[in-house]
């Protein structure tokens, strides 16, 4: 697995966003809830307020910890249909198979055919 984590300085770190959750509390005041981290939250009389002492809340936090990306390649794994792949190619009786499936299509395909036909017709009369 290879790992690569981003790293930026202070001066040229890409804005971030948030998605925060407002709710409504029974006494009457408002909670602002940062979805990202459940613990960092704000509460006020408005909502305006709470959002407001969230984002000091998680100006604080981020004063003492910094936010790196992390990126992580994914596992080289085998397709699991491969293992399947040309395990009838030496077997003598394939070629029959693969006609008698055709075969069946066709078949399949002229009773489509007619009943479609019929229900056009069926139409028509209506």
């Amino acid at each position: 697995m290879n790992l690569t984590v981003k790293t930026y300085p202070n001066n040229t770190a890409p804005k971030l966003t948030y998605d925060v959750l407002i709710e409504n509390q029974p006494d009457g005041t408002v909670k602002a809830t940062l979805l990202s981290l459940p613990d960092c939250q704000g509460l006020g009389n408005t909502e305006t307020e709470a959002i407001e002492k969230l984002s000091q809340s998680l100006q604080t936090r981020l004063e003492t910890a910094k936010i790196v990306t992390l990126e992580i390649e994914p596992p080289q794994t085998e397709n699991p249909w491969m293992k399947f792949a040309g395990m009838f190619k030496d077997d003598p009786q394939f070629d029959e198979m693969l006609a008698y499936i055709e075969a069946d299509r066709r078949e399949l395909d002229a009773q489509m055919e007619r009943y479609y036909q019929q229900l056009d017709a069926e139409n028509e009369t209506k």
